[in-house]
């Protein structure tokens, strides 16, 4: 896959910016908070927003955040799948398993050796559609970005064992995204060197 997708991320930052940015041109939009997806989608539901779920989603909001999200990024468990699996859709929802490039369970992802397992859960839900993996990089200080990537890429392999169609990877944010592409990452999650900084909120 040559292609590459820009997620615009709006976290904290009002729809009528995301209103702006679809008249830019701009189709994918990235939130990392339920509620505030949801409320952007509604707001939003005129136009031809291809909406990114990319943070920790909790279980109890999975069949909530099916309506209107076109994409989940942060599969990590097999209960998030399992509360997928009855959620009402129009189309299959495109599933990116994360997968935890640290060794620090709270950073969110699944661990690598869960990778396949997981997988082939999605594989088996009529409501998901595999798409491929995805990942934060760790900090800096803890491992460079282009070695935590190569991993990444790695993952990605194993994935398109099971299913060669599997071949996205959601990875790369503003700071580190030039080693994302250099690791094949089909998709960008850019904030703030689009949209500013965050505005303040309480």
């Amino acid at each position: 896959m040559d292609e590459l997708t820009l997620i615009v991320v709006t976290k904290f930052h009002p729809a009528s910016l995301v209103r702006q940015l679809a008249a830019l041109g701009v189709r994918d939009v990235g939130e990392n908070r339920h509620q505030e997806a949801q409320a952007k989608s509604a707001e939003l539901a005129e136009l031809d927003l291809r909406w990114h779920f990319i943070g920790q989603l909790q279980t109890k909001k999975a069949r909530q955040a099916a309506k209107y999200a076109h994409a989940i990024h942060s599969i990590d468990r097999e209960r998030l799948v399992d509360a997928l699996r009855t959620a009402e859709v129009e189309a299959p929802i495109e599933a990116f398993v994360q997968v935890n490039l640290t060794d620090d369970p709270s950073r969110g992802g699944a661990a690598p050796s869960d990778l396949e397992r997981i997988a082939e859960l999605v594989l088996e839900t009529s409501t998901l559609r595999l798409r491929g993996v995805m990942a934060v990089a760790p900090l800096p200080e803890e491992e460079p970005a282009e070695r935590a990537f190569a991993r990444l890429r790695g993952y990605s392999e194993r994935l398109r064992r099971l299913d060669p169609r599997a071949d996205a990877i959601s990875a790369g944010m503003t700071h580190d995204f030039r080693e994302a592409i250099a690791a094949g990452a089909t998709h960008l999650r850019i904030g703030s060197a689009i949209t500013g900084n965050r505005p303040a909120h309480g």
